[in-house]
């Protein structure tokens, strides 16, 4: 455990150091991810598949803020989107403008929700997404992960779809219309995934923020049972189709990132806790301190001795 401990604050320490260059980073990482699951899933414009232009538009992306690279993301998968079919990229680009008409307005910072949520889904670990965004943020967090659902079911529609689409060209518009959103709005296993998302989040950010021992660990378990009771409930009610041991496997995997992320940022230690009562004119105050586990990274000086050298000097008459 202590040296968990200390492997965290040496990375603090590195962070805080390097701070200035590991968020370009990370940005350029998340960004090359985005591009290349584009490429791998809906990737039928051949010329934006270069691994090159990957590189060159993640470079850029790592000095922008994550708004401005969530646009360019929704930009590039578009172009994809145009060459299978124009009529379902103007009815995804119309989407990606109600998203930043309702939400870029007043909370642009979590806008890297939008481009995280379809690749863990791809990843086979969205999961992890309500339980970490319960635990960092706040509850209005749930309109661009609700948004990031549905931007996964219309890529997952494309690529399953993209014969039908290319082939129809001879159906009358308005009706290819209809069919798209029919297809799209028919799906109920985008609802359900929206659903259980929102539950999952709620439940760990109102079991996280109250003052048990244990809150954030007991805030995970409760919003890994929460998405599981949501997608099982569905599944009844609507008989949609979910696998049962894909599902709890990337639940698991799910908590132990959730329970990583927890370890890092909050670990405190509950046998220390105090409580104190305080009052003045108008209120009593009851007051619970937990102190945080905090250790200092063991500063290891090594000396090098250098054994004198002896020697022998002969005389010399």
């Amino acid at each position: 455990m202590m040296g968990f401990l200390v492997f965290r604050e040496r990375m603090r320490e590195v962070y805080g150091k390097y701070g200035a260059y590991i968020r370009p980073a990370v940005k350029f990482l998340l960004m090359a991810a985005v591009l290349t699951v584009i490429n791998q899933n809906i990737g039928f414009m051949t010329k934006l598949q270069s691994p090159l232009l990957t590189v060159m538009i993640s470079a850029v992306c790592g000095a922008l803020p994550y708004g401005l690279i969530s646009i360019i993301a929704g930009v590039f998968a578009l172009m994809h989107i145009s060459s299978v079919s124009f009529e379902i990229a103007l009815l995804t680009g119309a989407f990606m403008i109600i998203i930043m008409l309702l939400y870029y307005g007043f909370q642009p910072k979590d806008s890297y929700l939008l481009l995280l949520t379809p690749l863990l889904f791809f990843m086979k670990i969205p999961y992890t997404v309500p339980l970490l965004v319960g635990l960092s943020t706040g509850l209005i967090s749930v309109i661009p992960v609700s948004c990031g659902v549905c931007i996964y079911y219309i890529f997952l529609y494309i690529k399953q779809n993209a014969g039908v689409l290319t082939g129809a060209g001879s159906v009358d518009i308005a009706q290819k219309y209809g069919q798209i959103i029919k297809n799209l709005v028919s799906n109920q296993l985008v609802f359900v995934m929206i659903l259980a998302f929102a539950v999952g989040i709620l439940v760990v950010f109102i079991i996280r923020n109250t003052s048990v021992d244990y809150s954030w660990t007991i805030a995970v378990a409760g919003g890994a049972v929460a998405q599981l009771a949501v997608i099982f409930a569905g599944d009844f009610l609507f008989n949609i189709t979910i696998e049962i041991f894909p599902l709890i496997i990337s639940m698991l995997v799910s908590v132990a990132i959730a329970i990583i992320y927890n370890f890092c940022v909050f670990t405190v230690d509950y046998s220390r806790t105090e409580y104190l009562q305080y009052e003045d004119d108008d209120y009593y105050y009851y007051v619970k301190a937990v102190p945080k586990i905090a250790v200092s990274t063991p500063d290891v000086k090594v000396q090098q001795i250098n054994a004198r050298k002896s020697g022998r000097h002969g005389r010399t008459v």
